[in-house]
């Protein structure tokens, strides 16, 4: 009896594993989907706004302001629009990954110092959903309803395939067939 209700869980489980792990190509696209879009709306207000965007950059003893005001709202506006496509996903989580934790030290330092004393200041700081979906990004990629995931298919089919003249024979690593050994072919 035991045996078989292990048997079944583990049955279950497998088949749970199944159904969630159909969940991750969908879970990804509608976060590049929606932080997406966050990001680059975030970064066509600062394009539309750089002198303002120059100012707070300013204030916050950011050095060549202008210069990374231009290019963190340029970051923001095309990271954004490359999350939502997939394109060259885990490159763009890692430097919007960089550029939210410059966002953290430099705008809400408080809050990042805070991270474990007081965690719900931390992640009520604005820098933290983006830092959070471009980090799910980095790790994950773009999953499979992406154009990264089209140019990987892309090349799988255009790849020459592999033929060997001979056939290989399935011997564990270390251990060479008796005929070698002998010298026998």
């Amino acid at each position: 009896m035991p045996n078989s209700l292990v048997s079944t869980t583990r049955s279950a489980y497998r088949l749970f594993r199944k159904f969630a792990d159909t969940l991750q190509s969908p879970f990804l696209l509608a976060i590049r989907l929606y932080w997406g879009w966050q990001l680059a709306q975030s970064g066509w207000g600062k394009l539309h706004h750089i002198p303002q965007v120059t100012d707070f950059f300013t204030s916050l003893n950011i050095p060549f302001s202008h210069a990374n005001a231009v290019f963190v709202s340029n970051l923001e506006f095309f990271g954004g629009i490359l999350l939502i496509l997939g394109l060259a996903s885990r490159l763009t989580g890692l430097v919007l990954t960089g550029n939210m934790l410059v966002a953290y030290i430099t705008a809400d330092r408080e809050a990042l110092g805070s991270i474990f004393s007081d965690p719900g200041k931390f992640y009520a700081a604005d820098p933290y959903t983006f830092l959070f979906a471009s980090l799910i990004v980095l790790v994950f990629g773009a999953g499979y309803l992406s154009v990264d995931a089209i140019l990987d298919r892309l090349a799988a089919e255009r790849e020459p395939k592999v033929r060997t003249p001979w056939p290989m024979s399935a011997t564990p690593l270390g251990k060479v067939s008796s005929s070698a050994s002998t010298g026998h072919l």
